[in-house]
């Protein structure tokens, strides 16, 4: 009775002061600038033309519906409902609080490596103003004798080779150069310019001065996005989610009017049924909409909160989707055409210039635009692109990461009572002085570690598969319907409680064990194999988001009094109180 006499349920919550999107186009503009970043441009189209072409996207709208929406729309509103960020917000559930620990570990290795694309973007953008293009030629300082710049005799011998297996994402798009030992000038600057390639993760080498630079400046943007909070992010992403659609349509006018465009496109969408019976390409299906949705990182619960009460995060759910998976879509055109472009210029096959990965966006790409008229104008338009797709993926995943450390400490603690701005600066200069590790000459080594295990496709499934379990299972589905409905007039269709209860689990735990038991071990080049205290690092990266959620569960079991069952009472009972304040805040809201 206390708490329906103080009036607002939010004051009692110690909810009262915190921060809401000025106007809920906000939100969408910041889900969309999180979500919709560089796996839409290098990873989709890429998968769809390996995968069976339109073939593809057959399970992939399946894998959208049953795997994709559910998960992104049970974060959103997890947000949304209980007003926190991705750790406090698992009070519906104590016993599962890791969960919250996990999203903040997977976040944080992902705010530590990304950046490291863009430090790399803004460097081939900072190059980008000469003509010719600096990759576009041979007898640079970093060219060795083996360097050239004819594809076509070489390549043209070696069109029907077949790939060596396990080809990493980060080969060279015109691997067949390497039987004859000659180079790309293309894959040159990128390895002995850029990276300053070491021979491996145990050569670390010295510090990049330049790579430092473009690494400080990424930092610097991103903390001045967001220092002031989701007031100051919410206004930086109109720019920053709009502008990369702006320029992928010039990118695809200009792309579809190349010759060899068209060959490209059909190369994209040239349908192959037979595809449909490979268990690769559903796993594959599945483990992109993951990626490309951005779930189980903890991020889109951060934004959710910062929503009113009221808002119809349902259908918000939806319009994101839409929104994600038509640039994943959309972008295959803008790739291919180009793609097309370069095979036609080259006189080899397209599958010899097909990459994902880093490989589309620091070769391919790059190799592609040299061949054409205005070379210059088009290099800093697509990496002016790269560089901002990629900076709001960045800032607010770092926003995420900062609303879940400020909701889980205590309001008295030493970090709460310093400013805001303190705390961002802190949280950036960490992960700064971490990324120095990756401006080494073996940095590259490094940052395919963190790729390939800290935020891969088994620390996301897992992530998602147990939240999908403790909001079915032991918060309750129904519940969590109810409370859904409490903040948007209406009850959602069965079909979402189907996936959180069964589907979504199913899929989720089934692909896991598929990663698993196919596991390869790390490879750089499809040469370089890590060594085995490498793999080391890289499993304890996994599993120190993995181990969050067993462990934080043992640990409130050993340490709570009473008997299991008086245990599992008092977590009853905290539901309950939850529920309480809840639904008495939604009587609130709706008078």
């Amino acid at each position: 009775m206390g708490l329906m006499e103080t009036g607002d349920p939010n004051t009692e919550l110690g909810h009262s002061e915190r921060q809401t999107w000025s106007r809920q186009m906000d939100f969408i503009m910041s889900c969309v600038g999180f979500a919709v970043g560089l796996g839409n441009v290098w990873r989709f189209p890429y998968l769809c033309y390996k995968n069976g072409g339109g073939v593809f996207l057959i399970p992939y709208v399946l894998m959208v519906f049953v795997g994709g929406v559910p998960v992104f729309f049970l974060e959103i509103a997890l947000g949304q409902f209980m007003k926190q960020g991705g750790v406090a917000t698992w009070n519906i559930a104590p016993l599962f609080k890791g969960l919250g620990l996990a999203s903040m570990v997977i976040v944080f290795f992902c705010n530590t490596y990304y950046i490291m694309v863009l430090a790399w973007a803004l460097y081939f953008l900072a190059h980008s103003f000469t003509s010719p293009l600096p990759w576009a030629t041979c007898g640079h300082e970093w060219n060795t004798v083996n360097c050239t710049t004819n594809f076509s005799r070489v390549c043209l011998n070696q069109s029907l080779s077949p790939s060596p297996p396990n080809v990493s994402s980060l080969n060279t798009s015109a691997s067949c150069l390497e039987h004859t030992g000659l180079r790309s000038s293309v894959m040159e600057f990128w390895e002995r310019k850029v990276l300053r390639l070491s021979g491996g993760l145990d050569e670390v080498g010295d510090i990049s001065g330049y790579m430092v630079l473009c690494l400080l400046a990424t930092w610097v943007i991103v903390y001045f996005c967001i220092w002031k909070g989701v007031k100051s992010a919410g206004k930086v992403v109109y720019f920053t989610a709009v502008f990369p659609y702006l320029v992928l349509v010039v990118l695809f006018v200009h792309g579809v009017s190349l010759p060899g465009a068209l060959n490209g496109i059909t190369y994209y969408l040239k349908p192959n049924w037979s595809k449909l019976s490979e268990a690769q390409v559903w796993i594959d299906a599945a483990t992109q909409i993951f990626f490309s949705y951005a779930i189980g990182l903890g991020a889109l619960t951060a934004l959710g909160s910062y929503n009113r009460f009221n808002n119809n995060c349902y259908q918000d759910a939806f319009i994101l989707a839409l929104i994600n998976s038509g640039t994943s879509f959309f972008a295959g055109f803008v790739v291919f055409s180009v793609l097309g472009f370069m095979a036609a210029e080259q006189g080899v096959d397209i599958s010899n210039v097909a990459e994902s990965g880093p490989g589309l966006a620091f070769i391919a790409y790059p190799k592609a635009v040299s061949l054409m008229p205005l070379a210059p104008l088009w290099a800093v338009l697509f990496f002016l692109m790269l560089l901002v797709l990629g900076l709001d993926s960045q800032f607010v995943g770092v926003e995420g990461f900062i609303t879940g450390i400020m909701d889980m400490l205590p309001p008295k603690s030493f970090l709460c009572s310093l400013r805001r701005e303190v705390v961002v600066a802190i949280c950036c200069f960490t992960c700064f002085t971490i990324d120095l590790s990756m401006v080494t000459q073996g940095g590259m080594y490094v940052f395919q570690l963190f790729d390939y295990y800290s935020a891969s496709g088994i620390t996301l499934l897992w992530q998602a598969f147990w939240e999908c379990v403790v909001v079915a299972w032991v918060y309750g589905a129904d519940r969590f319907m109810d409370n859904v409905a409490c903040m948007i007039g209406y009850r959602p269709l069965p079909y979402m409680k189907w996936c959180w209860s069964y589907v979504t689990p199913v899929v989720c735990m089934g692909v896991f064990f598929f990663h698993v038991v196919n596991y390869k071990r790390l490879v750089y080049n499809a040469v370089y194999v890590y060594p085995w205290w490498g793999e080391v690092l890289g499993w304890f990266l996994a599993l120190s988001s993995m181990l969050c959620i067993p462990l934080t569960v043992l640990y409130k079991l050993l340490h709570c009094k009473g008997s299991l069952m008086e245990v599992r009472l008092s977590l009853v009972l905290v539901i309950h109180k939850i529920v309480y304040i809840y639904f008495s805040s939604c009587l609130f809201h709706f008078k």
